[in-house]
C-alpha cells in the first residue's frame, strides 16, 4: 500500500474512530447520572410515574387531578394543564391552609408536607402536593393541581429535583372536551 492510499484510509477512518470514542464517553456519563429521570402524569390512568432516561418506570403513584375535563384555560376552571413543564420549586407546605368554599373554612394540612411548584406558562399556582383526604386519590377531585397520598409525596420528594421535567398527558375525555 502506498503512502497516498494509506493516508486516504486514515483520513476516512478518523471520524468513525472519534465517533466511537464520543459514543462510548456519552454512554458512560449517562450511566453515572443517578437521577436522570422525568415525571409522566397520566390523566387517563390517574397516575404519576417517575421514569428514568432509559424508559424504566422507577415509581408509580395514584393521583387525583382537576375535577373538570379538558386542558386548563383560565384560573378557576378546575382543569389540570396538559403539556411539558418543569419543577421550579419544592416548598415546605406543612402549615399551609386552604378554603374549599364549602362552608368549612380554612383547613390545615391540605397540601401535605410539600408543594412541588411547576412552571406552567399562563397559569400560576399549579403543582404536585399531598392531601388531607386520601379518599380523593384515584378520582378527579382537585382544583387543577396533582394530588398524591402524603406517604407517596414523601417518597417522590426524595427522587425529584428543581429543573426536572414533568409531562402531563390528557385522557380520552379531556381530548373530547377540548374539541
Amino acid at each position: 500500500m502506498n503512502k497516498k492510499t494509506m493516508l486516504l484510509w486514515v483520513v476516512l477512518l478518523i471520524p468513525y474512530i472519534a465517533l466511537a470514542f464520543i459514543w462510548n464517553y456519552y454512554n458512560r456519563q449517562m450511566i453515572q447520572i443517578e437521577n436522570a429521570s422525568f415525571m409522566l402524569i397520566s390523566k387517563e390512568e390517574l397516575t404519576l410515574s417517575v421514569i428514568d432516561f432509559k424508559g424504566n418506570i422507577l415509581e408509580k403513584y395514584p393521583i387525583s387531578c382537576g375535577k373538570n375535563m379538558g386542558n386548563k384555560v383560565e384560573k378557576g376552571d378546575l382543569k389540570t394543564p396538559e403539556g411539558v413543564f418543569r419543577v421550579i420549586d419544592i416548598q415546605n407546605a406543612t402549615d399551609w391552609t386552604h378554603d374549599f368554599g364549602d362552608g368549612n373554612g380554612k383547613i390545615k394540612g391540605v397540601y401535605g408536607n410539600y408543594f412541588i411548584r411547576l412552571l406552567t406558562p399562563g397559569h400560576a399556582g399549579i403543582g404536585i402536593h399531598g392531601t388531607h383526604d386520601s379518599n380523593s386519590i384515584g378520582t378527579r377531585d382537585s382544583e387543577g393541581c396533582i394530588r398524591l397520598k402524603n406517604e407517596d409525596l414523601e417518597k417522590l420528594k426524595q427522587r425529584i429535583h428543581i429543573g426536572d421535567v414533568v409531562v402531563i398527558t390528557p385522557s380520552q375525555y379531556d381530548v373530547e372536551e377540548s374539541r
